[in-house]
């Protein structure tokens, strides 16, 4: 039977510093025996007080003289600790299925895994399996070699990362339905957030999903958490999005004939004339022909959709392998726990985790919120002038701003057919960009302003 923790123990003392219980993870519980545990934690003691060396020989027999030490050990120590904790992982198994005897104590401890089969319903026993999973592989997970980069000494490093985003295979680049928004960042990077935010009403809803159904129609797979749109009345606007891009309709508006989509407002309404509505349903048996990528829908009344955590979200990106994911509104998610006590800290710690979560996750990450109204919004003849919300007029929290790549203020003029999106943060340029867009939502038209040099193409309906 290997011996992993005496070796360690050994090799330590050997080595006369610890820095290898740092650079791996080792933590106390990783050894099996009461007197390995205290050797772990004479050892980390004596470090602190000696400047980070570690005990003798002499001093570390003296005080556990039962413990076996062995000297001139040759494995190193990545492959001690990754055997230290895969015995760690297995015990800890062996514990929650079969219950243990306390060391102290001397009582038994009887076994989770019984108690929570008897007292759990399968769905949520399904749900502790999951976790006990996770935890298992948590647990015998070995920290690598290196934390950070020597920028120096490391380039090998940033040429391997290099010709995997060269050919795709690490970093990818998700286009934009709005062409000049491509000139201006040159499209959303994966590993990056981006935050959307117009006044109540303006169209932000609309503008985030014709660029989340554009990253599918590229072939993504897109995970929308709409947390304040029912199921049918996402995928109604979808549809009509889709539609439009196929142009199976023409709208006549003051004279020009546009392409549109299947009537928004009609499928809502279960009102499509009959002959549409044939249409509609040829036209849907066509989407897995046209849409190369997949289109994930979590809505606010789904019955089985009471989490709205980080840890729930991170669990669907990784159930379903999303590329892109958007979260509209951030404000009605479950907000992490307000620790800093400061105003606003729950929304703040809620954004700063999303943002750590598109990075850990390689998605594209698209957060919706909320401008606050602007009373100064209409002129002296009342007639409210389209002025795209800045960055201070964030309503919920200025961290979305601080954390997002960039930054997209929204505002449209329904009855004058038009609007704006206005760039307000670059970190890869284009602040202050602006885009144009035809906006006739009665119509089921959105679509960028046809610019001189070609940019402008049509991109949706609603």
């Amino acid at each position: 039977m290997a011996i992993y923790g005496e070796q360690v123990i050994s090799k330590i003392v050997d080595d006369g510093n610890i820095s290898a219980i740092f650079k791996y993870g080792i933590t106390r519980d990783d050894f099996p025996t009461a007197s390995e545990r205290q050797a772990y934690d004479f050892i980390v003691r004596y470090a602190q007080e000696n400047g980070g060396r570690a005990p003798s020989y002499a001093s570390l027999t003296a005080e556990f003289p039962d413990l076996t030490y062995l000297p001139g050990v040759t494995d190193s120590y990545e492959y001690l600790a990754r055997g230290l904790k895969d015995a760690a992982a297995k015990r800890m198994t062996a514990q929650v299925v079969n219950g243990y005897i306390d060391e102290e104590s001397g009582k038994h401890i009887p076994s989770e895994f019984a108690e929570a089969y008897q007292k759990m319903s399968a769905e949520e026993f399904s749900e502790y399996l999951k976790n006990l999973a996770s935890g298992i592989k948590m647990r015998s997970s070995v920290r690598n070699c290196q934390k950070a980069t020597d920028v120096k000494t490391d380039f090998d490093k940033f040429m391997d990362e290099y010709r995997a985003r060269k050919f795709g295979q690490s970093f990818k680049i998700w286009r934009s339905a709005f062409g000049y928004i491509n000139e201006q960042i040159g499209g959303y990077l994966s590993s990056n957030m981006y935050t959307w935010y117009a006044r109540s009403g303006r169209g932000k809803s609309v503008v985030v999903m014709v660029e989340a159904l554009e990253a599918a129609i590229q072939g993504a797979t897109v995970l929308v958490w709409a947390l304040e749109m029912s199921t049918f009345e996402w995928m109604a606007r979808a549809y009509s999005y889709l539609s439009a891009k196929a142009g199976v309709v023409t709208a006549q508006i003051d004279g020009v004939d546009y392409e549109a989509g299947f009537d928004n407002k009609a499928m809502l309404m279960g009102r499509l004339p009959e002959e549409y509505e044939q249409g509609l349903a040829e036209f849907l048996r066509t989407l897995n022909e046209t849409i190369a990528g997949r289109i994930i829908l979590r809505a606010v009344d789904d019955e089985n959709f009471s989490d709205r955590s980080i840890r729930q979200l991170e669990a669907d990106i990784a159930e379903y392998e999303a590329d892109v994911v958007v979260v509209d509104p951030i404000y009605y998610m479950d907000y992490e726990a307000n620790t800093s006590k400061t105003t606003g800290g729950d929304a703040a710690a809620t954004s700063k985790k999303l943002r750590l979560l598109a990075g850990r996750t390689k998605t594209v990450l698209h957060v919706i919120t909320q401008a606050d109204e602007n009373p100064s919004e209409k002129g002296d003849d009342g007639v409210r002038e389209m002025k795209p919300p800045k960055r201070a007029e964030i309503k919920k929290t200025k961290a979305v701003l601080e954390d997002a790549a960039n930054t997209f203020g929204i505002d449209t003029l329904a009855h004058e057919g038009r609007g704006i999106i206005e760039l307000g943060k670059g970190r890869n340029g284009g602040e202050d960009a602006r885009v144009e867009i035809v906006y006739l939502p009665n119509f089921g038209i959105v679509r960028e302003v046809t610019r001189g040099d070609g940019g402008g193409q049509f991109v949706s309906g609603f």
